[in-house]
């Protein structure tokens, strides 16, 4: 038996709507998960980056394609 939450439809239909905004597959976002930590990202709109809290890093999405090296992340902050 599996656990995990599942996440609010709203949720799910919000999370869409931002990655079709960004150009992003939607269905890419929902399994993409950050390569250090393997926890899932935050996608920020403003910045048009998936941000790992976990990592503390920001990966740039160019041109509707999210770029998950970590050497080409942007280190955040707390």
């Amino acid at each position: 038996m599996n656990d995990a939450p599942t996440p609010p439809e709203n949720d799910t239909i919000a999370r869409k709507s931002v990655a079709e905004a960004a150009g992003v597959d939607p269905r890419l976002l929902e399994i993409l998960v950050c390569p250090l930590t393997k926890t899932t990202l935050r996608y920020d709109r403003e910045r048009n980056e998936l941000v790992s809290m976990a990592a503390h890093l920001a990966y740039p999405i160019r041109d509707g394609i999210p770029i998950m090296l970590p050497e080409e992340a942007r280190r955040i902050d707390d």
